[in-house]
């Protein structure tokens, strides 16, 4: 339980200090929850009285939240800390895995330079390294630098960082996520992988885009498509514009979806998923809006 509450008020404090302030005052009410209920704690009104003050304070930031100064970019603390308490492979003895969730992490709250660098990190390593590739693809895409992806695919191909098979893999991603921007790139490169292979080779495919069709809400009946902007296994993530609140309404944790029609280099398959996360962006190109997370269930 001690482990348990540390692990919380950490997640609380990366929270606040990101302007994450009703993510942070939930998380500062699990803590004193978890307290209350534990008989093992010393000093144990000591820490509620401190949590309870963490608490106030974090209400009062957010009544002032339209006038608070908010810093772009993370310190190289919090940073970390959030690679370690967001990374969330079941395997803690693989490295390279937790290391790969941790830089998709920092993705997910905007800080796409420094996944970006945690990525590269990564490139030589063999069970993640394809998977990190794509992942800083979907970074530059996400922030529409079209052309740093580009150099970043011919330094790849012009280099012996990654085998032919695995080149062709992440040629074919990147050839994906362009056409899905109505963009063709012309590459003299062989034929794709058979489909065979590719689900063979993979654990999940990788999926570009989701259409989700809501049966509940403003949205009832509506297709909605959206983009992948990030993937971890069964984990897909989305990112929704602030400006669509109805999207975000209906987008709440714990909600199942389905519905969903999930498209891939190969296929178009459907499924069901389940609203696993929804975290608002504070910094970065994409401040303000949601990165929502959807774990998918069956395909």
């Amino acid at each position: 339980m001690a482990i348990n509450i540390k692990s919380l008020l950490q997640q609380a404090e990366i929270y606040r200090s990101q302007g994450l302030l009703q993510d942070a005052e939930k998380k500062y009410l699990e803590v004193a929850t978890a307290i209350k209920n534990s008989d093992n704690i010393q000093n144990k009104n000591k820490l509620l009285k401190a949590v309870k003050k963490k608490l106030s304070a974090v209400r009062k930031d957010n009544e002032d939240v339209e006038t608070a100064p908010t810093s772009p970019e993370m310190s190289s603390h919090v940073n970390e800390m959030i690679k370690k308490l967001f990374s969330f492979s079941h395997d803690k003895t693989n490295e390279e895995e937790a290391a790969l969730e941790g830089a998709i992490a920092l993705a997910k709250f905007g800080q796409f330079e420094g996944a970006i660098t945690e990525f590269k990190k990564l490139l030589e390593k063999e069970s993640v390294g394809v998977a990190a590739a794509k992942n800083i693809i979907r970074c530059f895409m996400t922030l529409d630098s079209i052309d740093a992806a580009s150099t970043q695919m011919y330094e790849w191909e012009s280099s012996d960082y990654f085998s032919a098979e695995q080149m062709e893999k992440i040629r074919s991603f990147f050839d994906e996520m362009l056409e899905k921007k109505g963009i063709k790139r012309d590459l003299a490169a062989s034929d794709l992988p058979e489909e065979e292979e590719a689900v063979e080779d993979e654990e999940f495919l990788d999926i570009s885009a989701v259409a989700i069709t809501f049966d509940s809400g403003p949205h009832k009946g509506e297709q909605v498509e959206l983009d992948v902007s990030f993937q971890s296994g069964n984990i897909i993530s989305l990112i929704i514009s602030s400006n669509d609140e109805h999207m975000i309404e209906n987008l709440q944790v714990g909600v199942k979806l389905e519905d969903i029609h999930f498209y891939s280099p190969i296929a178009i398959f459907r499924g069901t998923g389940v609203v696993s996360a929804k975290t608002q962006i504070n910094s970065g190109p994409k401040k303000g809006d949601y990165s929502v997370d959807i774990k998918i269930q069956s395909i």
